[in-house]
């Protein structure tokens, strides 16, 4: 019997703790634990391939290169978002190699500087919604949007972010390597969505301002290489309709069009679990045998055992 095949896409705390320093040090930390939880997936006999977010480092990133212009100039926004998937995607895979020594386990993991197709006249850059960096008050995000130019936007009741251009990601150029490492080595791949390129005429890649949502391309990866499941870790044990009200439903297990009802009556917040339910959505429908989890990373061992999370899946 051939090993579960797992695209596991890690949220924002799963590499960073809400009120801890924005530091290498700080992340490292709460990247050991995270690294811990994923040598266990590893050690149960799952085939692992790993997508990560960057959206407040390849803010920080931005906002550090454009407070330093007058020493170095700043580098645009495709340049930044391949510096975030280096460096914590070399945060995880030393962690990890780490933890799975601990474990007596020796497997390989790698970063792969991941590029990812899009389109060009993709809508999303006529209208930026995703959120980078960190939160601010109304007072400096009007600031923001006076002094720099930037489009600010309130998320979820959390404060005001940054919002850019997420295009829909198309084609991941690095596929057919990552596809050669699949049954020796754990990849870290397509980190924050992936370095966005446009495809020019010639068949050259030209990189693009923008960040695509990293569960958009944990969904289009996990497609591609056919993944048994794609679990998505985030703050939340399951999904819920309704949610911080009176009447808020954890949701257990639910078919595609559920979730696509639950969509269109509004229940998603754009900024942050309206992604992971789409990632979900177009997952289960490539296929019968496809599975989406939503659940948080200290239950996706439970979840994996059908014992908590959100699945979603095409038919019952």
């Amino acid at each position: 019997m051939k090993p579960t095949l797992l695209v596991v896409a890690l949220g924002g705390n799963a590499l960073q703790k809400v009120g801890t320093p924005a530091t290498s040090a700080a992340q490292l930390k709460v990247i050991d634990k995270t690294s811990e939880y994923m040598a266990q997936l590893k050690c149960r006999g799952y085939k692992l391939v790993i997508v990560h977010g960057n959206g407040p480092q390849v803010g920080r990133i931005v906002m550090a290169l454009e407070s330093s212009a007058s020493v170095t100039p700043p580098m645009p926004l495709d340049v930044c978002g391949a510096m975030s998937q280096s460096y914590i995607g070399y945060h995880i895979q030393q962690s990890l190699r780490n933890a799975l020594l601990k474990a007596n386990k020796h497997v390989p993991v790698v970063t792969i500087v991941t590029q990812v197709i899009v389109d060009k006249d993709d809508i999303a850059f006529k209208n930026p919604t995703k959120p980078i960096g960190p939160f601010y008050t109304k007072e400096e995000a009007e600031s923001f949007e006076s002094e720099r130019g930037y489009i600010m936007k309130e998320d979820s009741g959390r404060g005001f972010r940054r919002v850019v251009a997420s295009p829909i990601p198309q084609k991941i150029v690095e596929f057919s390597t990552i596809e050669r490492l699949l049954d020796t080595t754990i990849c870290v791949t397509a980190g924050g969505g992936g370095i966005p390129v446009i495809l020019e005429k010639d068949g050259s890649l030209k990189g693009i301002e923008a960040v695509i949502d990293k569960d958009l391309a944990a969904e289009k990866l996990a497609e591609d290489i056919d993944a048994d499941i794609l679990l998505i870790l985030t703050e939340v044990e399951k999904v819920s309709i309704n949610y911080n009200k009176p009447s808020q439903e954890d949701l257990n297990c639910i078919t595609v069009l559920e979730a696509q009802r639950y969509m269109q009556e509004g229940h998603f917040a754009p900024g942050s679990m309206l992604p992971k339910i789409m990632a979900a959505i177009a997952f289960a429908k490539s296929s019968p045998s496809h599975k989406a989890i939503i659940t948080s990373l200290y239950s996706a061992l439970d979840a994996l055992d059908g014992k908590t999370g959100t699945v979603i899946t095409l038919n019952k």
